[in-house]
């Protein structure tokens, strides 16, 4: 659990970008409050970690599925915005077992990003994670600047499986798979600007490295439910550790840890299943 003090604006950690409506059809038929920056700050905040989220939904139906997920999970819901439009909605289809994403629409997500007065806030955290932002350069960028004014400001690490770019980023996550080259991946990681770099790769574990010192993880073994929100876990239970001040291999096996229990139950994180009361609102948008 993190025991980090509080930045100069109250908050610890920050999330930062997508939020979705995960949409089983085949198999199973059920919907899930997800997202990667929302699933990140889900895992932290139902373990007792003090989190933000910024990101934005639609006026619709399912812009209530979500704040309700906020509230469930015990994040702090200041920053949700809705725009004009729809809010996101992935169609995840289940077919004996094997889990495919059909359909991604990304919605209100795709046009968001923090206004002045949330970028002083986010300014203010520990820490601030970023998921799928298509502005995350700029956002880097303004948050160093930010940093840079004030003399301090809060460590940014990134998701760069759904965002680009590698500038002003202290720990850039990437995923490769099992036969993926993490190392290589790591490395490019490094040499675009990243000061450390995470690679996760399934089943096969996951490194890290800041350029000199090299880092291995195994996986945690478990039984497999479903995969989705396994990678979010790990890059939280990451964050949870190096906020709480803990070293990097303790980080890593804290980030497995939380991924095995993910793969444990149905959606990103515990209590992600949207209510039936909301379900039926959705279908009646």
């Amino acid at each position: 659990m993190m025991r980090a003090s509080r930045g100069s604006s109250g908050l610890v950690v920050a999330t930062v970008g997508d939020n979705t409506i995960d949409r089983y059809v085949g198999d199973e038929s059920a919907r899930f409050a997800g997202g990667n920056a929302f699933n990140v700050a889900a895992q932290l905040a139902m373990r007792g970690g003090t989190v933000a989220y910024f990101g934005a939904v639609g006026a619709d139906a399912h812009a209530r599925t979500i704040t309700r997920g906020l509230h469930r999970a015990g994040i702090d819901p200041a920053g949700l915005v809705t725009l004009p439009g729809t809010t996101a909605v992935t169609t995840i289809r289940v077919t004996d077992g094997d889990r495919v994403f059909e359909h991604e629409d990304f919605g209100v997500t795709a046009d968001y990003f923090p206004s002045d007065a949330q970028l002083e806030r986010l300014a203010g955290a520990r820490w601030v994670h970023v998921g799928m932002l298509p502005r995350a350069d700029e956002l880097r960028a303004q948050l160093r600047w930010r940093r840079d004014a004030r003399g301090s400001g809060p460590i940014v690490s990134q998701d760069c499986a759904v965002s680009t770019g590698f500038t002003e980023l202290d720990v850039a996550f990437g995923s490769v798979g099992e036969d993926g080259d993490a190392r290589a991946w790591a490395i490019a990681a490094l040499e675009g600007g990243a000061r450390f770099a995470v690679v996760t790769r399934g089943a096969a574990g996951a490194v890290a490295t800041d350029g000199s010192a090299w880092f291995a993880q195994r996986a945690m073994p478990t039984d497999v439910v479903d995969t989705t929100g396994a990678g979010d876990a790990f890059i939280a239970g990451y964050l949870d550790a190096r906020v709480g001040g803990l070293g990097q291999e303790v980080a890593l096996e804290r980030g497995a840890r939380w991924a095995a229990a993910a793969c444990r139950h149905h959606g990103g994180w515990p209590g992600a299943s949207a209510s039936a009361e909301s379900a039926a609102l959705a279908d009646h948008a």
